[in-house]
C-alpha cells in the first residue's frame, strides 16, 4: 500500500512538469488550459487515490462512490484555486506558472524553486513581488472547499491546513520542474 501511495505522490508532483513557463500576463486560454487540462485531471485523480487509500474523509466511504466524491472534491478545489489565482494575478499583474532559474548548484536552485511558491514576477516590470494570486488561490480554495466536506471539516484550522497542503504541492511541483531536465536526461547535464 505504501508503494502505491508513493507512486501516486510522484504522479501528483510531476503532473504537468514539462509545460513551458508562462512569461506574460495571464490569458483566458491559459486559465482554461491550466484549470481544465490533462495535468489538472491527473492531479485530482492522484489526490483522490491518496485520499481513497487513507479513507479520508471516512464519511465518504470506499469503493467507486467514495472515489468519485474524492475526485470531484479534488477537482473542485483545483478549479476554485485556479479561478482565484487567475483573478488576483491578473488584477495584480503577476505572472502565473514557473520560470526555471539559471542558477548553478543544487542549493541555490532548490531555494529559488521553493521561494517561487510565494514570489512571482510582475508582468509590467519583471520585478519580484509577493505571489498574492498563488497564495490567495490556495488559501481561498482551502476555505471554500470546506463547504462540501463533511461537517467535522468545517473549521478554520481545516481550511488553513488544506491551503497549506495546496501551497506545498505547488512547491513540490516547482522543485520538480526546476530539476526535471537533469532527472529526465542525466547524461546531458553531467
Amino acid at each position: 500500500m505504501r508503494s502505491c501511495i508513493t507512486l501516486v505522490t510522484c504522479i501528483l508532483l510531476f503532473a504537468g512538469t514539462c509545460s513551458p513557463a508562462q512569461t506574460k500576463r495571464p490569458t483566458a486560454t491559459q486559465y482554461a488550459k491550466h484549470t481544465f487540462g490533462k495535468s489538472s485531471l491527473i492531479r485530482a485523480g492522484a489526490g483522490a487515490a491518496i485520499q481513497q487509500a487513507r479513507n479520508n474523509p471516512r464519511e465518504w466511504g470506499g469503493g467507486v462512490a467514495g472515489f468519485g466524491k474524492r475526485l470531484a472534491s479534488g477537482f473542485g478545489e483545483h478549479v476554485v484555486k485556479g479561478t482565484i489565482e487567475f483573478g488576483v494575478a491578473t488584477v495584480r499583474h503577476e505572472e502565473l506558472g514557473y520560470r526555471p532559474s539559471r542558477k548553478q548548484g543544487f542549493g541555490p536552485r532548490l531555494k529559488y524553486a521553493l521561494l517561487s511558491t510565494v514570489i512571482a514576477r510582475k508582468t509590467t516590470t519583471g520585478k519580484k513581488t509577493f505571489a498574492s494570486g498563488r497564495v490567495s488561490g490556495a488559501m481561498g480554495s482551502g476555505f471554500i472547499s470546506r463547504l462540501w466536506m463533511p461537517a467535522r471539516f468545517h473549521t478554520i484550522a481545516s481550511g488553513v491546513a488544506t491551503g497549506g497542503v495546496l501551497l506545498g504541492v505547488d512547491a513540490g511541483t516547482y522543485v520538480a520542474r526546476e530539476f526535471w531536465p537533469e532527472i529526465r536526461h542525466p547524461r546531458r547535464h553531467s
